[in-house]
């Protein structure tokens, strides 16, 4: 089978891998459509592990199914979790599913960017949901980054009436927009500091947008009425973001640092402020069950547009134009690669 193999970012070569075999409790899955994410182009973090096959937002096909395997049958429309929690461990047990030593070291092989994958018999168990019919492919590579999406704002308390800051208008910035409008915020303001990409915050649903290099805490009082935000989401890493975020933040309002920086960056605390502020600062990452499950609802019920946010589509013999595109975070919003065109 045909396999996108990374090395870097700019070198991303099409090769021949042997079609994976599966075991008597996993699954072989097609790959239909499976989404270029950001962290998939964030060069620090997946050059160390090169080379491999990325892609982890995937939609497919069942096309066999292991003799053990009862809940599953071949011919079903599914999205497949790359990694899943063991669920029983002291922080699944806790919520805190995305810290578990299990969900860390699980993954479908070779990567979403390939004709075909195996699904491991816990993902088989933990990992696997079927795409209703209303949901496409397409969208069914939202599956994973809309759950993210979802758990980040449960975790951030976002709810109606709120006033929201996202900063950062790239793909995960701009779903944070949609959700907060679906959750019914009371203003949704965003910022970036690419101008197209602040036109596109406004169509997904951003009453005020406002570009980063500006006076942001000045601009964000004279939308909100001379008040700070209830909750600011952090969708970019870069330094400058968490000086606003902290600096526009309201008392007793919460910050969801969305975006990892690199492992050596160290980002000041205006521990002063916060503490007399009562800021709460939390953290999210990746998504399970619950989160995946109601994605896939606002998916199927259209309540999420996902459709209109895919810009570009590639058959799996020009990912790298998939990846050159990500990287230079201009004009494009979801990239697709369809591995078998």
């Amino acid at each position: 089978m045909r396999a996108a193999v990374y090395y870097n970012n700019k070198d991303i070569r099409i090769e021949e891998l042997p079609k994976p075999k599966i075991g008597e409790k996993e699954l072989l899955v097609k790959v239909i459509a499976s989404g270029v994410c950001g962290s998939d182009v964030m060069e620090w973090y997946r050059i160390k592990k090169a080379p491999r096959v990325l892609g982890h937002e995937i939609a497919g096909e069942i096309v066999q199914v292991g003799k053990d395997v009862e809940r599953f049958r071949t011919g079903q429309r599914v999205f497949v979790s790359h990694h899943v929690p063991c669920n029983e461990c002291r922080y699944c047990q806790a919520g805190y599913h995305t810290v578990c030593a299990t969900l860390r070291s699980t993954n479908f092989y070779p990567g979403g960017f390939a004709e075909f994958v195996r699904v491991p018999e816990i993902n088989v168990q933990n990992g696997v949901f079927v795409l209703p019919d209303e949901v496409s492919f397409e969208e069914g590579t939202f599956v994973e980054p809309l759950g993210c999406v979802v758990r980040g704002q449960r975790f951030a308390g976002v709810k109606k009436g709120d006033t929201v800051l996202v900063i950062g208008s790239g793909i995960s910035g701009l779903m944070h927009i949609q959700l907060a409008r679906i959750k019914e915020a009371a203003k949704v303001i965003a910022t970036d500091i690419n101008e197209t990409r602040l036109e596109v915050a406004k169509r997904f649903g951003a009453d005020v947008v406002i570009n980063a290099e500006d006076d942001v805490v000045g601009l964000v009082k004279k939308a909100n009425e001379g008040r700070l935000v209830d909750v600011v989401i952090v969708c970019t890493a870069a330094l400058s973001a968490f000086e606003q975020a902290f600096d526009s933040v309201d008392c007793a309002g919460t910050m969801l640092l969305f975006a990892p920086t690199a492992p050596d960056v160290r980002v000041p605390l205006p521990l002063y402020d916060i503490y007399f502020k009562s800021v709460k600062i939390v953290f999210s990452y990746a998504a399970v069950d619950q989160d995946i499950e109601e994605a896939i609802g606002l998916l199927r019920s259209k309540t999420f547009n996902a459709s209109d946010m895919v810009t570009h589509r590639f058959g799996l013999s020009e990912i790298q134009k998939g990846f050159d595109l990500v990287a230079r975070a201009e004009r494009s919003i979801k990239v697709i690669i369809l591995p078998q065109e």
